[in-house]
């Protein structure tokens, strides 16, 4: 079954309406390759695919070359470059074969958002569409599920996540190997690629210690105690696994209030299916003692796509205060601030006092099993 991607009529609109190069990030595995593949399918025009991995094609982009560039796509329309943040100066290379060749219509894409955003950013700034495919999203799925069918699956997506393999996988036993199979093969390989980390095992440890902590405040002195290293590399590591699109960050909300923490960030991961497999547990909920943490990753991840597939950016918080009052998520858009709280079954909850108090005019939403849907759809 082909999986609907949002961004494929995204895509295929900007190829057809514009001359700008598209990017496309996301972490390995996703379906990047696939979805450029079926849109390209589409569009009538003679198309070059070339993979960055081969030398030979690595070789020409990389040498500041038009003219060689320039023979290589002689007679194509498109060209298309996988894998592109293995090509040397890939930006400027770019910004030169974009010049030299303007009716050419460009895609490349990339599974590392640091290297291949640092080789591309200030030579191609104002020359790019930029974009970012997650594993998939419910949004995406509610065009193959109604939201009955949906609910139905709840559990498998918080436990084995939502990689396109392994939503089409049959088993559970076909699902875990998968995603162990995965981990091993990419979870660390872009942010070992990134830098010169020769610790590994330290890497390992600190992503295992982090799956344990989703949806708490994380101190990376306590990290950094606990793996016997400095809260700098901690800081270094994290930071890592973000930009090889393992993990994310939410920062405090604050209004400078005293009461109001917002020193440390807490981490969520992309995929709930690698968290599972980082921490070794794909139990059934009725076996587990952490719903309210999927629960809470589940939405956060989710609302993240949505938000992204539909070119809204909010930003995001969590807001907590020294007295124990706390919302899970805060967006704040346009001058509007929104307050959500998420209860994992069917509880319910209130807006707290002291977020009523300090933002009169905010809003607050308790998200339970029974409106979620609307929440991330």
């Amino acid at each position: 079954m082909l999986l609907h991607r949002t961004l494929s009529k995204t895509i295929r609109e900007k190829l057809l309406s514009s001359s700008k190069i598209i990017i496309l990030y996301g972490p390995r595995q996703v379906g990047k390759t696939t979805l450029v593949r079926h849109v390209l399918s589409e569009i009538p025009v003679k198309k070059l695919e070339i993979n960055a991995d081969e030398l030979k094609y690595n070789e020409i982009f990389a040498g500041r070359d038009l003219n060689k560039m320039k023979l290589l796509v002689q007679g194509y329309d498109l060209l298309f470059i996988d894998e592109a943040q293995r090509i040397a100066d890939i930006g400027i290379n770019l910004k030169i074969l974009h010049e030299g060749c303007p009716q050419l219509k460009i895609i490349a894409t990339g599974s590392s958002s640091f290297e291949l955003a640092n080789k591309t950013r200030e030579p191609l700034t104002g020359r790019t569409w930029t974009y970012t495919l997650y594993p998939m999203s419910l949004h995406e799925l509610n065009t193959h599920y109604n939201r009955f069918e949906l609910s139905e699956r709840l559990e498998e997506y918080l436990v084995y996540g939502l990689y396109p393999e392994a939503l089409t996988l049959d088993n559970v036993q076909e699902k875990s190997r998968y995603l162990r199979e995965l981990s091993s093969a990419y979870l660390y390989k872009d942010a070992l690629e990134l830098s010169s980390i020769r610790h590994s095992t330290k890497l390992r440890n600190l992503l295992k210690l982090l799956a344990f902590q989703i949806g708490s405040q994380v101190s990376l002195s306590e990290l950094g105690k606990s793996l016997g290293m400095s809260k700098e590399t901690v800081e270094t590591y994290i930071d890592l696994l973000e930009k090889a699109f393992v993990l994310f960050r939410v920062s405090g909300f604050s209004r400078n209030l005293r009461k109001e923490v917002s020193k440390m960030d807490k981490i969520y991961f992309y995929d709930l299916g690698v968290r599972n497999t980082v921490i070794d547990n794909f139990n059934r909920l009725d076996f587990r003692d952490d719903h309210g943490k999927l629960w809470e990753n589940f939405l956060m991840v989710e609302r993240k796509k949505r938000m992204a597939y539909q070119m809204q950016s909010p930003q995001t918080y969590f807001w907590r205060t020294y007295t124990g009052a706390e919302l899970d998520s805060i967006e704040e858009s346009g001058g509007e601030l929104r307050g959500f709280e998420f209860k994992y079954g069917k509880k319910t909850g209130k807006a707290p006092r002291a977020w009523l108090e300090n933002y009169d005019t905010a809003t607050y939403q308790c998200i339970n099993e029974e409106n979620y849907l609307d929440f991330v759809l």
